[in-house]
């Protein structure tokens, strides 16, 4: 369903809302100003139907001429918003969290470091000892809620992720971070030099239509791409985590949306969506989803069924992730 026209983002995969109009109604109110977004060009107009809708309309958009992971992204942020002492709460717009109140908690817990120049980033309690997240060592307690980050762990594997678990005192990296724009342009400038050069020469050479902005192409393209993680987090001195528990998601299969959807007595998530209909009988633990044909189902049991256009998919539940060879093998079809 996610595709590069229309990505997950911007899809009604949890609610009736997208999941970019979820992520920004997080953050609003008295304590946020509207949100920066950064995307791709080629989403603009949608970004602007779908916040405008539920009167989160953007300050700026930024709209990258080419993907440079996500460090060079918060760092055409943080130009943007001014580069000073302004704290910049960084979501990624796919993610799903269930408990707000304790989110908003955990970013008021955070703020008096973060106004001390610290970096932090937000700990998800594990669930799971999944492999598919990089996880994050808590270390001492700096002061109520929050803790020094001892060290950041890659993508572990089963019997080193069931350990870290069972040991109680890591948390998965969720990549949700809150620190001043000054601060993370400050170790950019220690730790990646050439990437806020780069970023600062493209927002110097930007283009402005509106609230849209174009960083130069030819600037932006000098930036090494990396991520937050490996650029900054990893490297710089003062790096706190706020461990929380509010029922995250990264929606990361369709194994993980069939965890966390409504489900009826009979462990079944369906959901329809324009002219889609689901029906489903005798059947148990099934996720089932279309946007246009109608599905019929009796006496299945732990599938996921998932009709989008004319393309219809069906696997068993636990097998989700082999979507990707899936998109391969359709490609070279």
């Amino acid at each position: 369903m996610s595709t590069p026209e229309r990505p997950k983002q911007m899809l009604p995969l949890t609610a009736e809302q997208t999941m970019l109009q979820l992520t920004a109604s997080r953050a609003t109110g008295e304590r946020f100003a509207a949100p920066i977004v950064v995307a791709n060009a080629r989403h603009a107009d949608m970004i602007d139907t779908q916040l405008s809708a539920i009167e989160a309309a953007a300050q700026t958009i930024i709209l990258e001429p080419a993907g440079r992971n996500t460090a060079p992204a918060i760092a055409l942020a943080a130009i943007a918003a001014g580069g000073g002492a302004e704290a910049l709460l960084v979501m990624p717009s796919d993610h799903v969290i269930a408990d707000v109140p304790a989110f908003h908690a955990a970013i008021h817990a955070a703020m008096p470091i973060v106004e001390q120049g610290w970096l932090v980033t937000f700990g998800i309690a594990p669930q799971a000892p999944e492999v598919g997240y990089g996880y994050i060592k808590v270390g001492e307690e700096i002061t109520a809620g929050v803790n020094r980050v001892a060290r950041f762990v890659e993508k572990p594997p089963l019997a080193k992720a069931q350990e870290m678990l069972a040991n109680g005192d890591h948390a998965w990296n969720g990549g949700i971070f809150l620190f001043r724009a000054d601060v993370y342009l400050g170790a950019l400038a220690v730790h990646a030099p050439e990437m806020l050069a780069a970023c600062q020469d493209a927002m110097v050479g930007a283009r402005q239509d509106g609230r849209r902005v174009f960083p130069d192409a030819e600037a932006f393209a000098r930036s090494p791409a990396d991520s937050i993680d490996y650029a900054v987090m990893e490297k710089a001195e003062r790096v706190a985590v706020v461990p929380v528990d509010m029922g995250w998601s990264d929606v990361g299969s369709w194994d993980a949306l069939h965890a966390i959807s409504d489900q009826d007595d009979d462990g079944n998530a369906h959901a329809s969506h324009g002219d889609g209909k689901v029906i489903a009988l005798e059947t148990v633990n099934c996720l089932v989803r279309s946007d246009g044909v109608r599905i019929a189902m009796v006496g299945v049991e732990d599938l996921i069924v998932v009709a989008s256009g004319n393309d219809v998919l069906i696997l068993p539940r636990g097998r989700s992730q082999e979507v990707k060879k899936l998109i391969e093998a359709m490609k070279d079809a």
